[in-house]
């Protein structure tokens, strides 16, 4: 049957079996750490509630963890799953989640943006706003370098750390961490692939945790953009402890008792709402006692 996935067809046109399905899914994941609900369905020709109950039956038995929108590798903590994979999920929450960060830039601001998907949604929305204007970005992205080369409008200026490039289409380690030393920023916003209570940020590539350290290190203040699921995994290289980091931007699916303890930890805690209806976004601020100061 033309058109069909090559994986849609065995045993003379029968549809896989659900071993077969699961089969595959694993060696997804051990080739790209991650794999999305909506690319298996579309792939394999079944739907994605099927493809839910495979990835529920293969969590059960131990082999993936389930996440919003698909599955990762249990082997978490150097798994780094590819740009590729990870830009395609969680898109909403990433997406409210750069919309308000955009309001710590002004015009004319020298900031710098880190590796990952959340920080790539954050600069798309940025060079589409009007803080954009006479901004000058230094960045360790490719894809971030990728968008200001495509801007029409040359208003901002974008440096280039150079380096070795990750899976996640980072440039890190000893070259881009010298170039980074040798400059000043107003603002950092940087990804995590995990929040640990109570010890911090963290990322599978302690590379890309040194990297993000030296641009901690050149920067006035530091913002974390992350999703809520990222308190519900680990990793291995720890790159910001809480008392490091000013501002920490996520969606307000955080569940009640992860948002306490971070808000006690951290600077300042900003839940923004998923659904902008609902109200405006919760922004707590520690005064070092753990309670909230308005």
């Amino acid at each position: 049957m033309a058109g069909l996935p090559i994986w849609a067809n065995v045993c003379d046109n029968v549809r896989m079996i659900s071993s077969q399905r699961q089969h595959l899914i694993l060696n997804r994941l051990r080739t790209r750490g991650a794999v999305r609900i909506t690319a298996l369905s579309k792939e394999l020709g079944v739907s994605a509630m099927t493809i839910r109950r495979d990835i529920a039956d293969l969590a059960d038995k131990g082999l993936l963890k389930r996440v919003h929108g698909g599955a990762v590798t249990t082997s978490s903590l150097l798994a780094e799953p590819l740009f590729s994979v990870k830009s395609q999920m969680d898109m909403g929450l990433k997406d409210t989640i750069a919309r308000h960060a955009i309001d710590y830039v002004s015009p004319g601001d020298v900031i710098a943006i880190g590796g990952g998907t959340t920080a790539y949604v954050f600069a798309q929305h940025l060079l589409e706003s009007r803080q954009c204007a006479g901004v000058t970005l230094l960045t360790n992205s490719i894809p971030v370098a990728e968008l200001v080369q495509a801007m029409e409008s040359k208003d901002v200026e974008v440096i280039v750390t150079g380096g070795v490039i990750t899976r996640s289409n980072s440039l890190v380690g000893p070259i881009a961490d010298k170039v980074i030393a040798s400059l000043r920023v107003n603002t950092v916003f940087l990804g995590t692939h995990s929040v640990s209570i109570p010890r911090g940020f963290l990322m599978p590539n302690s590379l890309e945790a040194a990297t993000d350290m030296a641009l901690m290190d050149i920067a006035d203040r530091t913002i974390i953009l992350t999703d809520h699921t990222k308190w519900s995994c680990t990793s291995l290289s720890l790159f910001a402890s809480f008392d490091q980091v000013d501002t920490v931007i996520t969606d307000d699916q955080l569940d009640q008792e992860s948002a306490e303890a971070t808000r006690s930890l951290v600077k300042r805690l900003v839940l923004v709402p998923v659904n902008p209806e609902e109200g405006q976004a919760q922004d707590g601020a520690s005064d070092g006692s753990g309670d909230q100061v308005q």
